[in-house]
């Protein structure tokens, strides 16, 4: 091996600058860190590419939690990860989560809203009543319910987020490397270390991987099954001369969203399962198909403002998709103690990035969680084959 550090981590996108960041910020640290990123222009990365949204409104306790970190971290952005003389803004905005719900999901709907506000969320049930009379611009056919962030949901500059976690762990002393890796070095229950494309290698004292849609191939380096596949999902911009006082994220009862940003507005639907299985991790062509059914068929029965509307753009990237339950994996290998995982997020990562970062590193430097509890999302449950079901998964 070329180099040595005490902490490797593969994937310098907001998972791994997350980590990076929270582990050189503990006073209790004393050692290096390594990134190795194979894209250090992030052109092709997952967090370059995020919608970059909010929410509370999920059905697992944990993922509950792990955003409500997250919203607390926005809102103090600055004072966390602002360099000397910055001014740093990420564009946070608040304006809430619109989650429709039919007859048959009403009762689910509220079940997860009292669990949400059991666990501190700021979530309410919206009758169609309620819905007009806060959004008068929407219609209410075929909606029973909608579950609504009153606070904390919302949207922000998710590649600004990762930018700065990545320019505050550099300057606190992560030296982040571009390279790929392309190999990784084990000795029974430990990794060694990592080769890289460079034909250099890095030994490590422990090993964090935080590769995105790539974790699954990674892992597989160093013989291990872990269930985190590329998903390609298209993101649509559009200008309409609607007016839409205080529209939040609106989510319709088929999983078609939309929301304003900037001076137009973004949707975006996930693909059928029959589309969405062994995507080509190298694919960020535009599923033009989808605004044309169901997207914009959708948002104009919903809102018939836009009935008049004209794409602009748009763009495509990968959710890194955990295919056993759609959760997130965090923490140690059970078998393998210097090995870490921050990976998995299956489109909620962005927002959920602090918590996550701040999670690993506790594990790295004090060999527990102490902030929030995340084993329930650990590798073990994948070993094991015994998945943590979260039903709102967008």
């Amino acid at each position: 091996m070329s180099a040595t550090s005490d902490i490797v981590i593969v994937g310098g996108g907001v998972m791994g600058s997350a980590t990076a960041f929270f582990l050189l910020s503990d006073p209790a640290f004393t050692g290096s860190v390594t990134v190795v990123e194979k894209d250090p222009a992030y052109r092709f990365a997952s967090s370059a590419l995020s919608a970059s949204s909010i929410r509370q409104q999920f059905s697992t306790p944990l993922n509950i939690h792990l955003s409500l970190f997250g919203i607390a971290f926005l809102r103090d952005v600055e004072r966390h990860l602002a360099l000397p003389g910055e001014r740093l803004s990420i564009g946070l905005r608040e304006p809430g989560y619109l989650i429709m719900a039919t007859g048959d999901n009403l009762d689910l709907l509220r079940r997860n809203v009292e669990l949400q506000r059991a666990h501190g969320a700021n979530t309410t049930v919206l009758s169609p009543d309620e819905m007009k009379q806060r959004f008068p611009w929407i219609e209410t056919d075929g909606v029973a319910g909608a579950g609504f962030g009153l606070t904390g949901e919302g949207s922000f500059d998710g590649p600004a987020l990762m930018q700065a976690f990545r320019r505050k762990a550099a300057s606190l002393g992560a030296r982040y490397v571009a390279a790929e890796v392309v190999g990784i070095d084990r000795a029974g229950s430990r990794i060694t270390g990592v080769r890289l494309s460079d034909g250099t290698g890095i030994a490590c004292g422990q090993m964090v991987l935080a590769a995105g849609p790539w974790s699954g191939a990674v892992a597989a380096l160093a013989g291990i099954d872990l269930p985190v596949r590329p998903r390609k999902r298209s993101v649509f911009v559009f200008r309409s001369p609607a007016v839409l006082p205080a529209c939040p994220l609106v989510i319709d009862t088929n999983g078609v969203w939309v929301r304003p940003e900037g001076d137009g507005f973004l949707a975006g639907v996930s693909p059928p399962e029959h589309e969405d299985a062994d995507a080509d991790p190298t694919d960020f062509e535009i599923d033009h198909h989808f605004f044309e059914d169901p997207i914009w068929p959708t948002i104009a029965a919903r809102i018939p403002a836009f009935e008049s509307l004209r794409v602009t753009g748009g763009w495509a990237g990968h959710y890194e998709y955990n295919t056993l339950d759609h959760n997130a994996v965090i923490g140690p290998h059970p078998d393998i103690p210097n090995l870490q995982f921050v990976t998995g997020f299956s489109g909620h990562g962005m927002q959920q990035s602090a918590a996550a970062g701040r999670a690993i590193a506790e594990q790295l430097v004090h060999g527990r969680y102490l902030t929030i509890d995340a084993t329930e999302f650990g590798y073990a449950r994948i070993r094991d084959g015994r998945p943590v079901r979260e039903l709102n998964v967008i």
